[in-house]
């Protein structure tokens, strides 16, 4: 425990973002740094709850009371070692999580919560600064050989895991870099890619082999990789994405989120000159309200969009937690992020009824306001009437979320099953039903988060190691029948 009395004597605080019209004219990480002393102080609130609920709202079951003490007490080389204990990439989390563990911290009842996210950041940020970070070098050689087929935090998670049980482990990615979605889906100004190579390098270190611009099922197929491997992990993730198939669909200037992400993080990578559809001076409707669609919100603002409204079916949250998701479930409320702090519009319980086009480009939507009725025993979206809109736009983007793995391939070469979620089949061993083909992250789960997947990557490994060798020492944060409950 820190302080006893931190939680009394503190309140709640977190690094300024940089001031809007500043960080629009770049695409840097929006946060200032945050003193070391002020984190301690952040630190100290982490209270004696007796249980922390913390640890089961983590997927990792990160230790989090155990850092926060260590940090309090100005000791930071343990600390790291204690959150490298169960994540292998606190950065990525550091940044990207939504902070489930927060939710469920039992300060969290009565006053705002303890800033674990933060803390988890900077701990790693201050290892990776005072050189503590080195590759973990395996000190025996199984002579088994694991292809892990998917670059993104799962695929990463089991391949460091693996590796550094001494198997010879190759990652093989269909895109240019490595990286998955944490790289071309995320933006810069939420995680600069600097830090994804930084880990990659130590991976390298540790004996992972990298294979980008690889498409397995096409350049090389699964059976290929049958024949070299003693083991397959499959972390291709969920990237089938939902469509919105109304009149109109066919205009050009309608795209999907990842076909606009993707390239501008490319122009950011140096691999493209150009975005080939840049918001400037557009006016940009993003159909979706939740993450990824922030992400596209935030890309057009500082692409130069003339405007930007993002629109979402649900009705708008409170703005405080909602009696239907008590402590310590994931609250529904509202959230602002820092694209929404940065402009555009924001608009709820709406409906997309038709695209509107011009000389065979979308020139607008129209629209209408809907609610929610029980009908049946089921929850529908009832049109309200009189209320059509038109609303202008040039650029639309479908940011609705996924609906499973790009799996044909994988069904087509190796049998595995589908189930009825479209995700692929697995057992409690992470196992498809292919044997010795194993399921880690999005591609099993369904589109999750990243600390779910960095979690699954985890445990997959270690069920990859104990088939491969009787037996594992790996750490198992989770298994597949727990994850469904959740």
């Amino acid at each position: 425990m820190a302080d006893p009395k931190g939680f009394m004597n503190s309140a709640r605080e977190m690094p300024r973002r940089r001031p809007v019209p500043v960080r629009l004219r770049d695409w840097s990480e929006v946060y200032e740094s945050f003193p070391p002393d002020q984190l301690q102080i952040q630190a100290s609130r982490c209270m004696d709850c007796g249980i922390p609920f913390c640890n089961n709202g983590c997927p990792l079951g990160n230790l989090i009371p155990d850092w926060n003490d260590l940090v309090y007490r100005n000791n930071w080389k343990d600390a790291i070692d204690a959150l490298h204990a169960t994540n292998n990439f606190p950065e990525f989390t550091g940044r990207l999580c939504p902070a489930p563990c927060e939710a469920a911290c039992v300060l969290g009842i009565h006053e705002d919560p303890v800033t674990i996210k933060q803390v988890e950041l900077q701990i790693v940020e201050r290892a990776w600064d005072e050189g503590w970070i080195k590759p973990v070098i395996p000190q025996v050689s199984t002579g088994k050989k694991v292809a892990v087929v998917g670059s993104g935090p799962a695929g990463l998670a089991a391949a460091q895991q693996l590796t550094r049980s001494g198997h010879a482990v190759t990652v093989y990615e269909r895109n240019a870099r490595i990286g998955g979605l944490l790289r071309y889906g995320i933006p810069e100004f939420k995680m600069e890619k600097r830090f994804i190579d930084r880990r990659l390098n130590q991976m390298e270190a540790e004996g992972t082999v990298f294979k980008p611009a690889v498409a397995v099922g096409e350049d090389i197929t699964y059976q290929d990789l049958e024949e070299s491997y003693d083991a397959i992990v499959i972390a291709i993730g969920s990237t089938n994405w939902r469509d919105l198939p109304i009149p109109g669909r066919d205009l050009e200037g309608i795209y999907q989120a990842m076909e606009f992400l993707v390239p501008a993080n490319k122009v950011q990578e140096g691999d493209l000159e150009d975005h080939p559809f840049s918001a400037h001076g557009k006016n940009v409707i993003i159909i979706g309200g939740g993450d990824t669609g922030a992400d596209c919100l935030g890309t057009a603002l500082r692409h130069g969009a003339a405007s930007v409204k993002q629109f979402e079916i649900m009705p708008r949250p409170p703005e405080a937690r909602d009696i239907s998701t008590p402590w310590p479930t994931w609250p529904l409320m509202m959230r602002t992020s820092s694209a929404h702090e940065e402009g555009g519009d924001r608009l709820f319980s709406i409906n997309t009824k038709e695209f509107l086009g011009d000389q065979g480009r979308v020139s607008g939507l129209e629209t209408v306001s809907v609610k929610q009725e029980i009908k049946n025993g089921q929850m529908e979206f009832v049109e309200v009437p009189g209320t059509t809109e038109i609303h202008d736009a040039e650029l639309v983007c479908l940011a609705m979320g996924f609906i499973g793995p790009e799996a044909n391939a994988l069904v087509r070469e190796l049998n595995v099953e589908i189930n009825q979620r479209g995700n692929i089949e697995r057992d409690l061993n992470w196992m498809s039903t292919k044997q010795g083909v194993f399921v880690a992250g999005d591609a099993g789960r369904g589109q999750s988060l990243i600390v779910w997947a960095i979690a699954e990557g985890r445990s997959c490994a270690a069920s990859v190691d104990s088939w491969l060798q009787g037996g594992s020492q790996l750490p198992d944060p989770i298994t597949p029948d727990l994850q469904q409950l959740r």
